[in-house]
C-alpha cells in the first residue's frame, strides 16, 4: 500500500488499509476501542477536548502563487512555508510505524464535476466518516491515483507553538498550492468537512467559474429547486429535510453552468434535542448501521443514546450518507434555483419571519451573513447566542474576498431570474430570553407558501428599518407574526432595538465600501 502514501513522502507506516467497507472500519473502531455500537447500528465516538471547529487554529501557506488571491485577515491567517515544511517534515517522522486509514472518494455530484479526494487517517472511524461524507470515485481507485485534494489527519500529532508558529499544539493548514491538508491536535470531524470545503472555495470559482456555496438544495415535484444559505444553527438541514420535496444536499454545493449540485455524498446534521415528530427523517438516520454519532450522549452499560443531552456540547453531530434520507435526489443535482432563501437566526427578534428581497438586497444579506451563533459550534464561544456577521454565510471557509462570490451570485440570479427571500428562523416578539423561537413548522409553512407561490399574490409592506417587504397574510400563519413590530408588545423597544440592529449591519458593511456594486450600496438599512 506504499504507493498510496508516497506522494506525500511518507515512509515506514503500516499496517496501512485503503478502501475499506463500512463493516470493516466497524471491526475496527470496535477493536480499537475507537467508538461504542449504539441500537439500530450507529457508532457513537467522541472528540472531547475539542467538541467544535477550532477557527484561530487554521492558517493557509503563504506562497507567491496564492499570496495576491487570498483574503488575508482573522479568517484567513498566513504560515510561512518554511514553518509548514518543518510540521510537515515532523509528522512524517511520526507516521513511521503507525496504523493508517485511507479513503479515496470524490468532491462533486454530476458527470464531469467530480473532483478526486483522498483522506488519510489514524482513526478508523475518521475513515468511516470521509466515506460516509463524499462520493466514492466513478473508477475504482488504484494505488497510484492522483488525488486533486489530500487530506491527512493526524488528531494525536501536536504543533508545538514555539516552533510552529502556531496559536496552539492543534493546527488546519491548507496548502493551496500542493492541495493539501495537514490537521492535527483535534478528533473533531467537522475539521475535514470545513477545510475541504475551504479548498474547494479557492479552487472552484477560479479553475472553473463554479460559485460554491454554504447552503442546502432541495428539488420540487416538477424539478423546481430551492437553495438555502445558512450557518450553523439556521436551520439549514431541518429545513432541506422536507418530505414534501427531494433532497439534492444539507450543507454545501456549487453552481455551474449546468445548474446546481452536491459538493458531498452525506450530511453532517448537528442533532441536539432533535424531534422525531418535527424532523422524522433525521432522526431515523440516528439509528441506522454506517451512521457516526459524534459527542453524543450514550450509555456504556445499556448503549442507550439521549439526543437531548448537552453535558459534552449542545453541538452534537450525526454523519451518514445522503442515501439514508428516503427522498434524496440519486444524481445529487438539480436545475437552475427558481427560490434562493437565506436564513437567519435573529436574536434581537426584529427581522421578520419571512421577506421578498430585490437583487440588491440580497446581495446585501449574503455578503452581511448575519444570523445568531449558537452556542458550541466552535470552541470557546459563550453559552448565550451571540448575533454575529459572516460573509456569504460561510466566511470562515472563503479564502477569496467575499466580492467575489457575490459577484458570482448576482450574475447566476440576473441570468436565470431567481426569487430571493430573506427568513428569520430565530425568535418574534422579542429577543432571546423575552420572545419565543419561531416555531419550524410555521418556517417550514412560510417556505412553502413562498415555493408554490401563494405569497405571489397577496400584498406586501416595507418597514423602515431594513427595507424589507414582508407579507400582509400568508395561508395557514397568524397575521400577527408577520410583521416583527406587531408581534412586541413594547413597540418603542422594538423600534429601539430595530435601529440598534440596523447601526449593525452598517458599521459591518463598512468592510465592503467600494467593493459592491451601487445597487448593493442602495440598500443599506435605513
Amino acid at each position: 500500500m506504499s504507493s498510496y502514501l508516497e506522494k506525500h513522502g511518507i515512509e515506514g507506516a503500516g499496517p496501512v488499509h485503503a478502501n475499506l467497507p463500512a463493516p470493516c472500519l466497524y471491526e475496527h473502531i470496535i477493536r480499537g476501542k475507537e467508538g461504542l455500537l449504539a441500537p439500530g447500528g450507529a457508532v457513537a465516538v467522541r472528540t472531547d477536548p475539542h467538541t467544535g471547529r477550532s477557527p484561530r487554529d487554521k492558517y493557509i501557506v503563504d506562497d507567491p502563487s496564492v499570496h495576491d488571491r487570498i483574503w488575508w485577515g482573522t479568517v484567513n491567517r498566513p504560515l510561512p512555508r518554511e514553518k509548514f515544511e518543518g510540521i510537515f517534515r515532523r509528522l512524517r517522522q511520526y507516521l513511521a510505524g503507525r496504523e493508517l486509514f485511507i479513503q479515496d472518494c470524490q468532491v462533486g455530484a454530476g458527470v464531469g464535476k467530480r473532483l478526486p479526494l483522498r483522506i488519510i487517517t489514524e482513526t478508523a472511524w475518521h475513515s468511516l466518516l470521509a466515506r460516509s461524507l463524499y462520493l466514492p470515485p466513478e473508477q475504482p481507485p488504484a494505488g497510484n491515483m492522483d488525488a486533486v485534494l489530500t487530506v491527512l489527519h493526524i488528531p494525536s500529532f501536536l504543533a508545538d507553538p514555539a516552533v510552529d508558529g502556531t496559536s496552539s499544539d492543534v493546527f488546519i493548514i491548507i496548502d493551496l498550492t500542493e492541495k493539501l491538508i495537514l490537521i492535527g491536535g483535534t478528533r473533531y470531524g467537522g475539521e475535514i468537512k470545513k477545510s475541504v470545503f475551504t479548498a474547494m472555495n479557492y479552487l472552484l470559482p477560479r479553475e472553473r467559474r463554479i460559485l460554491p456555496m454554504h447552503c442546502s438544495a432541495t428539488a420540487g415535484r416538477h424539478g423546481d429547486v430551492a437553495i438555502f444559505f445558512g450557518l450553523s444553527g439556521t436551520g439549514k438541514t431541518t429545513l432541506s429535510a422536507d418530505p414534501e420535496r427531494h433532497l439534492i444536499g444539507d450543507d454545501e454545493h456549487g453552481w455551474d453552468d449546468a445548474g446546481i449540485f452536491n459538493l458531498e455524498g452525506g450530511c453532517y446534521a448537528k442533532i441536539i434535542r432533535l424531534s422525531r415528530e418535527l424532523e422524522p427523517e433525521i432522526y431515523a438516520c440516528t439509528s441506522r448501521f454506517g451512521a457516526i454519532l459524534e459527542n453524543v450522549a450514550i450509555d456504556e452499560d445499556t448503549r442507550i443514546v439521549d439526543l437531548d443531552d448537552a453535558a459534552v456540547t449542545e453541538n452534537t453531530r450525526a454523519a451518514y450518507p445522503l442515501e439514508f434520507i428516503p427522498n434524496a435526489v440519486p444524481a445529487g443535482a438539480g436545475d437552475h434555483p427558481k427560490n434562493i432563501f437565506m436564513l437567519t437566526c435573529d436574536a434581537f427578534g426584529v427581522l421578520p419571519p419571512i421577506s421578498r428581497l430585490t437583487t440588491g438586497q440580497a446581495m446585501y444579506h449574503f455578503l452581511s451573513g448575519y444570523t445568531a451563533r449558537v452556542a458550541g459550534t466552535e470552541d470557546g464561544m459563550a453559552k448565550e447566542p451571540q448575533a454575529v456577521f459572516s460573509a456569504c454565510f460561510g466566511a470562515p471557509f472563503l479564502p477569496l474576498h467575499p466580492s467575489a462570490y457575490a459577484e458570482l451570485l448576482k450574475e447566476k440570479i440576473d441570468r436565470h431570474g431567481a426569487g430571493c427571500w430573506l427568513v428569520n428562523t430565530g425568535w418574534s416578539g422579542g429577543g432571546a430570553g423575552i420572545g419565543r423561537r419561531i416555531p419550524i413548522d410555521q418556517t417550514r409553512a412560510l417556505i412553502h407558501a413562498a415555493l408554490d407561490g401563494n405569497l405571489d399574490h397577496v400584498r406586501f409592506v416595507r418597514e423602515p428599518f431594513f427595507g424589507l417587504r414582508i407579507p400582509v397574510e400568508c395561508p395557514g400563519i397568524p397575521a400577527g407574526i408577520l410583521n416583527p413590530r406587531d408581534a412586541w408588545a413594547d413597540k418603542q423597544s422594538y423600534d429601539r432595538t430595530a435601529r440598534d440592529l440596523a447601526d449593525r449591519f452598517r458599521n459591518n458593511f463598512n468592510q465592503f465600501g467600494g467593493m459592491v456594486p451601487p445597487e448593493t450600496v442602495a440598500e443599506f438599512p435605513r
